[in-house]
């Protein structure tokens, strides 16, 4: 009896989140050079009464498919959001390969904004870190250009997908890639940013000798006031600036 309540309280879940899909969105996998594919972290893992199955993405509690607000900038949520975990899996990589990300689904005519790719050095296995112990280093930012926002790249053109390149000379070892949505339809009023920070482990290979530098913890990324973060969609002339640290291409 008692596993049957599970079962059916999972089945109501999944049905849940799919009413929700049609609202927000998470990472299903990322497949390398088109080819191999690799697991994301599906949300309904909350609800599997054997517990989350291994992917190479982080769980987290964001079963609403819901964002982190700026108002939780100062907390680790910010870093693979919310009270994250790490995936049991890598993607297998090398420098320079393309990692094409793929999203369920993205609400793309309401939410538009960023497209923010990080990289974070493990002190070991990524598979035992934890999202406190995480310094990210920008690699790779798409904003607003020529009339287009990233995230309508990411949905008509791309059927919910986007593509980045690790940085060809980075040196081989275990990393953590935060792959983030940010959403700006509200961000015209403070608090208004929905931010969607999603992590990945890769065991990236190859033959390259520049590592990554020092990094930000997730914590330190942004603030509500940053001006990439308190903005304001609905103008004529948009001029925006990407939030965070600076865009490091030492490796490329």
């Amino acid at each position: 009896m008692h596993s049957n309540s599970l079962l059916l309280a999972a089945a109501t879940s999944v049905s849940f989140l799919a009413d929700l899909a049609s609202a927000h969105g998470f990472v299903t996998g990322v497949r390398v050079n088109e080819g191999t594919w690799f697991p994301g972290a599906d949300p309904v893992w909350y609800y599997y009464p054997q517990g989350a199955p291994a992917t190479t993405g982080w769980n987290s509690l964001n079963q609403d498919l819901g964002f982190v607000s700026p108002s939780d900038f100062g907390s680790n949520n910010i870093a693979c959001h919310k009270s994250a975990t790490p995936g049991k899996l890598y993607i297998n990589a090398n420098a320079g390969d393309s990692l094409t990300i793929y999203w369920n689904t993205w609400p793309g005519d309401s939410h538009k904004g960023p497209v923010i790719n990080y990289l974070a050095q493990c002190n070991g296995e990524c598979t035992n870190a934890n999202a406190g112990s995480l310094s990210f280093t920008k690699f790779d930012a798409q904003g607003y250009s020529s009339g287009t926002w990233a995230t309508d790249r990411i949905t008509a053109p791309n059927n919910f997908t986007t593509t980045v390149r690790i940085p060809p000379r980075l040196r081989p070892g275990n990393y953590v890639l935060r792959h983030e949505i940010i959403a700006l339809h509200g961000a015209g009023s403070d608090n208004g940013a929905q931010n969607y920070p999603q992590c990945l482990n890769v065991k990236i290979g190859g033959g390259g000798s520049v590592s990554l530098p020092g990094g930000t913890p997730g914590n330190r990324l942004y603030t509500r006031s940053d001006p990439g973060i308190r903005f304001n969609l609905y103008t004529n002339n948009i001029n925006y600036p990407i939030p965070g640290p600076a865009l490091w291409t030492g490796a490329n």
